[in-house]
């Protein structure tokens, strides 16, 4: 069900419910968020990646059908409610990968991940499975064609251009690289309180840099609100972000943009101050065979920068999927700016006129 609610302002409603949640009450309730995956599970899943191996199954084309979890399907499904219709995340412990090769964990992974939605390509080059590594290109801070995902750099408060995103650690950084996330419906909350007319702001357009990946017939920037309200069908009632501060800023590179103003950057501001409090935000730092899955219209995640190891075999590795869920909420209008479309279980993802859908096992 969508969140509840209720009247704070003359303007704008207070969100409760699941999704509006605190970092500092979260950390006690680990329990309530995390799967630790059990022995039955995993030969589950090992029966599964070993029936698609041998089946020579592309990866790009396997589906639930192909990946059977007679026991573990029906708890996946009730975790991606959660995630859909719930807090927002999940994360899922115990996935073995180390000393496997990338292709066996990959196949896992995808399976795993096809009981939460259809995957969706994550660059102009198509790829559906994305591989989160330092390619030593450079900061996207400074070149707006190169994306965080592929340095080092600190990644701010940030949503993927998809309905979900995962991510499974396969190795860890020499030092740093923790996982930061926050729930953005108490960020709304949080303004309302505090600045409603900053609020009103993050209700009405920001121009946003698509960093060089430009569908067809579309201009190198788009504009939607950070926040959106919208109402289903049967009359419920939503409110869904889209937010890059990265990408917002970086629009100011094309003539075109409209100049941001002083309000929008003191909304701007007050937004990633907030999302970066210790006590709204949850952090995480993996462990190999962790695969964090979230919901970009709820949350808001981030990564601290990190030092890797000098050994190539040894450096940070992480397998990343966008998925387009089965069950997702309706979107409004903004949203086919970014996803292409709003059609439910068909939408999301970065698809250029160059681009060719696949799933490559090695970074790129």
């Amino acid at each position: 069900m969508p969140d509840t609610i209720f009247p704070m302002t003359a303007t704008r409603p207070r969100i409760t419910g699941p999704s509006a949640w605190v970092g500092a009450d979260m950390r006690r309730r680990e329990a309530e968020w995390t799967y630790r995956f059990s022995a039955s599970d995993i030969a589950e899943i090992e029966a599964a990646s070993a029936a698609v191996r041998t089946r020579g199954l592309d990866l790009a084309a396997v589906t639930r059908a192909d990946f059977p979890l007679p026991t573990l399907g029906p708890v996946l499904d009730r975790l991606r409610h959660d995630v859909v219709d719930g807090r927002g995340f999940v994360l899922l412990r115990g996935l073995p990968v180390e000393g496997r090769p990338v292709e066996e964990s990959a196949t896992a992974y995808w399976g795993l991940g096809s009981y939460f939605g259809s995957a969706r390509s994550q660059n102009a080059k198509g790829h559906l499975l994305g591989h989160v590594y330092d390619l030593g290109k450079g900061l996207s801070e400074t070149n707006p064609l190169l994306r965080s995902y592929q340095t080092a750099e600190r990644q701010r408060f940030h949503i993927d251009r998809a309905d979900l995103v995962a991510l499974l650690c396969l190795k860890r950084a020499k030092s740093g690289g923790a996982s930061a996330i926050v729930s953005s419906m108490t960020l709304h909350n949080v303004i309302a309180e505090r600045r409603p007319d900053l609020l009103e702001r993050l209700y009405q357009p920001f121009p946003t840099d698509r960093r060089g990946e430009v569908p067809e017939g579309k201009d190198p920037f788009y504009e939607a609100p950070v926040f959106n309200a919208h109402t289903g069908a049967q009359g419920q009632s939503y409110v869904s972000v889209l937010y890059s501060r990265l990408h917002i800023g970086s629009s100011q590179r094309f003539p075109r943009a409209r100049r941001l103003t002083p309000e929008d950057y003191e909304a701007l501001d007050l937004f990633g101050e907030l999302a970066g409090d210790p006590e709204l935000r949850l952090d995480m730092n993996f462990m190999p065979g962790d695969i964090q899955i979230l919901h970009n219209h709820t949350i808001l995640h981030a990564r601290s920068a990190y030092e890797d190891w000098p050994e190539v075999e040894r450096k940070r590795h992480l397998l990343r999927l966008w998925l387009c869920p089965p069950d997702a909420r309706p979107l409004p209008p903004p949203f086919a700016e970014v996803y292409g479309r709003l059609t439910i279980g068909d939408r999301g993802g970065i698809i250029c006129p160059e681009t060719k859908l696949h799933a490559p096992l090695m970074p790129a």
